[in-house]
Formats: C-alpha cells, sequence, structure tokens
C-alpha cells in the first residue's frame, strides 16, 4: 500500500516504513504527526484518487530527526561590469518515519 501526500507544498509518494526528508515541521524527535493531505491511495488493487483529497484517508509518521540539510550555494555573475554574488544557506530539514496509512 502507498500514497501521495502533500507535505509543505511539495508531495511525496509513501509506504509503511518510508524514511522520508522534508521541509521543518514543527515538533520534536519521538513525536506523532498526522497528515491529512492525501491526495492517492493505492492498495495494489484499486486506487483512490482525491479532488483535491482523498476522504477519510490519513498517513500518520514519526518524527525521527531535526536538523540541518545539504548547504545550497548560489552563485550569480555579470560579465564584463565586474558584479559578482555569493549566497549559501543550509536549510531546516525533518526526518520523518511513517508509521501507518489509513485509507
Amino acid at each position: 500500500m502507498f500514497a501521495v501526500v502533500a507535505i509543505g507544498g511539495k508531495q511525496y509518494k509513501v509506504a509503511q516504513g518510508d524514511k522520508v526528508i522534508v521541509d521543518k515541521l514543527a515538533g520534536s524527535v519521538g513525536d506523532t504527526v498526522t497528515i491529512d493531505a492525501v491526495k492517492l491511495v493505492s492498495d495494489g488493487k484499486s486506487t483512490k484518487v482525491g479532488t483535491p483529497t482523498v476522504k477519510g484517508a490519513k498517513v500518520t509518521a514519526k518524527i525521527v530527526a531535526q536538523g540541518k540539510g545539504e548547504k545550497i550555494d548560489v552563485r550569480r555573475f555579470k560579465s564584463k561590469v565586474r558584479e559578482r554574488r555569493h549566497v549559501g544557506f543550509r536549510p531546516q530539514i525533518t526526518t520523518l518515519e511513517i508509521a501507518s496509512i489509513t485509507a
């Protein structure tokens, strides 16, 4: 069984036991998060597609870690005018472990 869920404006395909890295969510390590924005649920035989979400479907996940992601490097350059800019940052991320999918 798998589902497509929307977390933080992005969509993820998840199954039970998967670990998913998403943008930072409120909560601490060990907390349980319920995701109601389920776009699609499939059990291998039948598929339910939401308009825009599947009614009654939810995904529960456990927060495994809170941390920083890979460094993102942004460089801008304009030729002939000696203009150069460099910006770098590490986004805050949350690692989720999918506990169950309820259709």
